[in-house]
Formats: C-alpha cells, structure tokens, sequence
C-alpha cells in the first residue's frame, strides 16, 4: 500500500500531516511512504529530513495519483479529487460542514473519504481526536497571544518599586482549549477565573487552580460527544448579563464557545466591551466558526473602545511542529489500527464504531446528512 502526504493549500496552515518522528510505525509494517517535496517546510523539515526515516519525496500530482490513503489537513478542489486513485482513501481533516460539496465529487470518483473531526469522544479512539490535539495547542496560544498584547505582566510580583498584582484572566468555556488555557495563564501566574455551561466540569477548573463562576441557566449539559448543548436564546441572554460583570473586571478574556457543526454563539456584545478597562484583551478563539464576539475579525486585532478583540485563525499554526507531531500521530495511529497486514490494506469495517462515525463517502454513496 502507497500512502501519500499533501501540503494544505492554506498559506496560513504550517502544519504537515506526515511528521518525521510519527514515520516509522507505517515503515515497520510495509507500507510505502510519499509526500509533497517541501511538505515540511513550515516546520523546518527538510525533504532530506524525510528520507532518512524512509519517505520519499514526490510532486503533489504524484501523490494525488499514486496514493492508496491520502494524509491532508484541508479539503482539496474538484480537480485534484478527480486525480485520485480510484478505490483509495483520503483521510484528513475534511472541514465538511463548510465543504459539502466535496463529498459529492469523493462519491462519483469511487473514493473513500473519512473526516478525522468525526472520530468519536471514545476511550479506544482518544489517541486518533484531532479536534482535542489541535484544540489543546489552540488552548495554550490563546493565552500567549492575549498576553503579547496585554500592557502588563501576567504573575504578581513582589519588587522594591512595589507590588504588581497579577492579570486577571477570564476564559469563557471549559473544553480541551479551555481547560489548557487555563492551565497555561496559571502557569504564568495571573489570577484565573472560567465559566462553562455545563456544571460538571467545574471539578476541572478548580483542579487547575482555577475559580468556576457559576451561572444558574437551568437545564443545560452536554451531548454523548461530551460537546456542551446548544442553549436557548433566554439562557444566552442571561449567561450574557452575569458574565459581563466578570468580563469587566478581567484583563484578559478568553472565549472558546463553539457548537459542532453550527455557528458560534454571540456571548460578549459591545455593551460589555464598552465597559471594559482601556488596554485589556478579548481574545475570540472560536473566530473560524463565526466568533463569540461581537467586532472581533477574522486574523486582525480590532480596537474596540480601547479593548483590543483579537481574531486569530489556525491557532495550531502558530506551534506548528507540535501540531504537526500530534495531527501526524492522530493520523498514523488511524492508519495502525485499520490496517490488515496479511492484505496489506485499510480494513475499513463499517460495523466499527470509529468507522462509522468518521467515514462520510464510502462506496459511492454519501452518509445521511451531508
């Protein structure tokens, strides 16, 4: 079996799906590795680099070509699917509620396509969540960011000059990217404070040394994925109200909020910004969905009455050899655990649970909803 690796056509995205260091497990079970000569140009690899683990370096059209499974971290155009081997594979990060008409083109060319962000919330699948790798990364730049462009120190400290107190750091939703966000403003010594809709993780928070605000909505929770649910715009209104007092008393506020598959719920407007204190930092990590703020813009920082709204994009990109080794690993450890040696073939049983789930095109036909 010939598996390929692609470069993402997004200059913004550094990262590569094939890192050195992930190589040797397919090597060690006969599978042929290619890539896109200067895939690991974003993260300082070479092409040499590559080979000495046993890849070989070829041109993007080759790899679309010759490739049985095919490694990408973004969608490719309506051409290049039509240059894909026939019965192959394409494994990545698929974007696909922004991209549905891909999977039209992957059915009529015979191609199996499987989008990793549909890996199932699992034990067994934990070793192949990108979402959770990636969002983790995400998680930690945010609070970097937010503090290069914060006028103060994050830690108190003690000086002959007087006492610094510490930045008061607020994070706005309390999954993967929250709770690292968390951890990485603690680690940096502000005072940290988060609230998420769903009370059961307010253990975590505290468990990070972190205080949980909490806000009475009602009935809320999460879903089987262990996304938190969708809340009525009643309840949005009122998590809006109590969490401006806190917004306003914050340094830096941090806002991950995201529903799967929707847009990002609005959850700080103008009026809380206004009454914010000149030079604090917003920043929106769900911006590539919509964003959670209103004014923030996609990769700008935006001034708002003396706050400033940051909208970065492709967070994982910003350490993107760390990214780059985890996409790789979630990858590779897919491809480990589904491939049949004796065949030396994917082994693709849709009776299994992360097959299913993840699988979107297989056999010519589209899976019910896209």
């Amino acid at each position: 079996m010939i598996l390929g690796a692609i470069s993402p056509k997004n200059k913004g995205d550094k990262r590569t799906t094939l890192h050195p260091e992930s190589i040797k497990p397919l090597i060690d079970i006969g599978i042929e590795v290619i890539f896109e000569s200067e895939l690991g140009k974003g993260i300082d690899v070479s092409d040499a680099d590559m080979a000495r683990v046993g890849a070989k370096a070829t041109s993007r059209e080759d790899c679309l070509r010759r490739s049985d499974l095919l490694f990408t971290s973004t969608p490719i155009s309506e051409d290049e699917i039509n240059l894909l081997k026939k019965g192959s594979i394409f494994l990545g990060l698929l974007e696909p509620f922004s991209n549905r008409e891909q999977f039209h083109h992957f059915a009529q060319n015979g191609i199996t396509a499987i989008s990793m962000e549909f890996i199932p919330r699992i034990t067994r699948a934990q070793k192949m969540d990108v979402l959770s790798s990636q969002s983790n990364l995400g998680g930690y730049v945010a609070v970097i960011e937010s503090a290069k462009n914060l006028s103060s120190a994050l830690p108190m400290m003690m000086t002959a000059a007087g006492t610094l107190r510490p930045a008061m750091v607020f994070v706005i939703g309390v999954g993967v990217a929250g709770l690292q966000a968390i951890a990485t403003a603690k680690r940096l010594g502000a005072k940290v404070q988060a609230f998420d809709t769903r009370p059961i993780v307010e253990e975590q928070v505290k468990s990070l040394g972190a205080k949980f605000v909490k806000i009475d909505l009602g009935n809320t929770g999460q879903n089987e994925q262990g996304y938190a649910k969708e809340l009525t715009e009643e309840q949005i209104k009122k998590q809006k109200e109590i969490q401006s007092d806190v917004c306003v008393k914050s340094d830096i506020v941090i806002t991950t909020a995201q529903i799967f598959g929707k847009p990002a719920p609005k959850i700080i407007d103008k009026s809380t910004i206004k009454k914010m204190k000149p030079g604090s930092v917003i920043f929106d990590m769900a911006i590539e969905s919509g964003g959670n703020v209103e004014g923030s813009e996609i990769d700008s920082i935006q001034n708002i009455d003396g706050v400033k709204v940051v909208g970065y994009s492709n967070l994982p990109s910003f350490v993107a050899n760390h990214a780059s080794f985890a996409l790789s690993n979630n990858l590779v450890n897919f491809v480990t655990d589904f491939y049949d040696q004796d065949k030396k073939s994917m082994s693709l049983d849709m009776k299994d649970e992360i097959i299913k789930s993840a699988t979107l095109v297989a056999d010519g036909k589209i899976k019910e909803g896209f």
